[in-house]
């Protein structure tokens, strides 16, 4: 990373000249100078209305892979960043603005993972904007999972071979990113933050690191991949997502792109019918949820009651945990497969049988809850 000096308080102004000077004007800024924009945001050097502009400003008019990777970089350096004592790990990074339009599945993908053997890691905030959806923490969090883990304590969960897997938080392991929250929330948009947010890899394998992540954009999958290896991934895996999340829609062709031990990035696409998975509908329905009480954020603002949710996607987890068939054990055998059948460079159908057996054996289960 840069030397570390310390920073000037107008750091961030000068960067600011450049970026938000209209549609016509506005010009990109180094590496150098987005890593020390964003430290300065991080360190809280700045005050929020000059971090807001700067943010807002970048997004207008399109962040450029230089400014990409010198903000992935800054918060990499203020994260907390441990190694675990596996050989292999898989990183699911889901969006941390959570989903609203239809079920989750992946906050049970880390137990489906480790009960195969592979050691698996994921990571949030209980809520964040702009959609302030569910998330992988509020959900475990309602199974009764360990979700206040320090990132050591997640670390010996990782290395138990009876669990296996864990969860850690963005306050735990980057604290001044999460401190920006109410500002991202007054902000409204979405910003750089919560493209680059997932990709820090709070914590990383002995040997082989690998991301598992997902998009809907279809600029996103080169940028993606370019911050990957950035951020220091052996492999990556960026799945054509429902919600830009990790799982492929149930019906048609998933999209996929990938690179392994830092190759160059490449496309393919996996047929869910090849693995006996046809559903009608693109991924697991919202179940019928009841309204919140509370006053909306703002006019975008889902009027979903997300506690409500976060109970009913667990029922359906854990009947897909329990080999009932329909939508939910389907993400999870199709998801699963796509992942393992990269990271392994195994055949798809393979990969599928896999998931299957451990999900009909009740080991994924078992797994599951071993992290509580």
């Amino acid at each position: 990373m840069f030397r570390e000096s310390q920073l000037s308080n107008n750091v961030l102004r000068r960067a600011i000249q450049k970026v938000a000077t209209g549609p016509e004007f506005s010009k990109n800024i180094s590496e150098e100078d987005s890593y020390n924009s964003m430290l300065n945001i991080l360190d809280n050097e700045s005050d929020s209305i000059q971090a807001a502009i700067y943010l807002i400003a970048m997004r207008m008019k399109r962040e450029t892979m230089d400014e990409n990777i010198g903000s992935l970089k800054a918060l990499i350096d203020k994260s907390n960043i441990i190694t675990a004592d596996v050989d292999e790990l898989l990183d699911i990074a889901e969006p941390y603005n959570g989903f609203l339009r239809n079920t989750p599945m992946s906050a049970f993908l880390p137990a489906v993972f480790s009960s195969i053997g592979i050691p698996c890691i994921t990571h949030g905030v209980e809520t964040v904007g702009p959609k302030f959806g569910l998330t992988t923490k509020r959900i475990l969090e309602k199974a009764g999972i360990k979700i206040d883990n320090n990132s050591q304590e997640a670390s010996k969960f990782l290395s138990n071979k009876d669990i296996g897997w864990s969860y850690v938080d963005q306050e735990e392991f980057c604290k001044p990113l999460y401190n920006l929250i109410n500002l991202r929330t007054r902000m409204v948009k979405r910003t750089i933050l919560t493209t680059i947010e997932v990709l820090v890899g709070p914590i990383r394998a002995k040997n082989k690191t690998h991301l598992l992540t997902g998009y809907v954009h279809a600029a996103y999958p080169p940028v993606y991949s370019d911050l990957a290896k950035v951020a220091g991934f052996d492999s990556a895996v960026l799945v054509k997502g429902v919600e830009g999340g990790v799982s492929p829609a149930l019906r048609g062709n998933g999209k996929v792109f990938y690179y392994a031990d830092g190759g160059d990035m490449q496309e393919t696409a996996f047929d869910p019918k090849n693995i006996s998975v046809e559903q009608n509908m693109r991924a697991v329905p919202l179940p019928e949820l009841e309204k919140k009480e509370e006053i909306k954020l703002d006019e975008i603002s889902s009027d979903i009651n997300i506690d409500d949710f976060s109970t009913k996607a667990v029922e359906i987890g854990k009947d897909a945990l329990n080999g009932k068939e329909g939508p939910g054990k389907d993400t999870l055998i199709y998801t699963g497969a796509v992942a393992l059948s990269i990271i392994k460079n195994i055949d798809f159908s393979d990969a599928a049988t896999q998931i299957k057996n451990s999900i009909n054996s009740g080991k994924a289960k078992e797994f599951f809850y071993n992290a509580i």
